[in-house]
């Protein structure tokens, strides 16, 4: 047996989230936040800024794992700052915080396992304009 894996749940508890359950309402903090085209600087292995079409705001959350089907909890919401804590199964967990600096430009720190190896990053996130239809 991985050790990595049998100290999942116990990682993930530490970090306060749920390691199974439903998927999280949208936090009060990204509520005027809206999906699109986003412009995306500090991605780990990129040096020049990327444009991602965002439909859905959860990818920004669990953004190292946005491929991998995840549960996902509000650990915090207050004012224009929420913490979110997620579980992908064996593909790893993250815990992160986004600041919304503006409706249109928003912070998002974020840690956690993945891969069983661990990742700690802060991405700049800008909103360009609606995605290309």
């Amino acid at each position: 047996m991985n050790i990595a894996r049998s100290i999942l749940p116990v990682i993930a508890a530490a970090f306060g989230m749920a390691v199974l359950g439903a998927a999280a309402q949208a936090p009060s903090a990204l509520a005027e936040v809206k999906p699109g085209m986003w412009e995306l600087t500090g991605i780990p292995g990129s040096s020049a800024p990327q444009r991602l079409c965002i439909a859905d705001l959860d990818r920004l959350v669990r953004f190292e794992h946005r491929s991998q089907n995840c549960t996902s909890n509000v650990i915090s919401d207050e004012g224009r700052s929420t913490v979110i804590g997620y579980s992908c199964g064996a593909a790893g967990f993250g815990r992160t915080r986004i600041d919304v600096v503006t409706p249109r430009n928003i912070k998002v720190g974020t840690q956690g396992i993945s891969g069983q190896l661990p990742f700690n990053y802060t991405l700049t996130a800008r909103r360009v304009g609606d995605c290309a239809k």
